[in-house]
């Protein structure tokens, strides 16, 4: 799979031989799906809280007579029934979403991703991404040059100079290969990765 090899204006210098097993898998939208869901899934935190009908504030007074009033029966104002009673069944705080995905079915369903990427003219490589200081001006300048407003950034290292200047860029996610998460892939518009870390893609997903 050849992709294109950026220079520092964004232009396409040549071309550049990627693995196959990584960059030029089949699509399977069924299983990329499945695995974006999982990622947001599993990222959830059980942090919802209702009250059942133990726990809602309420009176414990009849609210009127057992008969003659034409209504149904009711023993309390807590009844799930009525407004303001609690819930049948709550939603509670241990409330697990986690989602199981086995290893060879995430590793191809980011295989899927990076190769349709590839296709769409979405992804492409770059020698290196350095900085000589952690100014956030230098980047927004450097990817202002080559055309870019929503990229994301694959790098095989991400040292101190190029966090601190990345951090503050919304469009912008600068990542090491093992951060990458399909949920990114999808969302930015442009995606950028070195050459030392296609090695380290093959090594992952391949």
């Amino acid at each position: 799979m050849q992709l294109e090899l950026l220079n520092d204006q964004g232009q396409a210098a040549s071309k550049f031989e990627a693995p196959e097993t990584v960059f030029g898998r089949e699509y399977n939208e069924d299983l990329v799906h499945q695995i974006v869901v999982a990622y947001q899934a599993n990222a959830r935190q059980g942090t919802r809280a209702q009250k059942d009908r133990e726990q809602v504030r309420h009176s414990t007074k009849k609210p009127f007579k057992q008969k003659g009033t034409g209504n149904a029966r009711a023993g309390m104002t807590s009844s799930p029934l009525w407004r303001g009673g609690g819930r049948i069944f709550p939603n509670l705080p241990e409330e697990n979403f986690t989602q199981k995905i086995n290893k060879k079915m995430y590793r191809a369903g980011m295989s899927a991703i990076l190769s349709q990427l590839a296709r769409e003219g979405r992804l492409a490589v770059v020698d290196s991404l350095k900085l000589e200081s952690p100014k956030t001006k230098v980047l927004a300048d450097k990817f202002k040059a080559m055309n870019l407003q929503s990229v994301m950034v694959i790098a095989d290292e991400v040292d101190e100079n190029l966090y601190l200047a990345s951090r503050n860029l919304v469009n912008v996610l600068v990542v090491e290969p093992r951060y990458a998460d399909p949920v990114s892939l999808v969302r930015f518009k442009k995606v950028l990765v070195t050459k030392g870390a296609i090695d380290k893609l093959k090594e992952m997903f391949a």
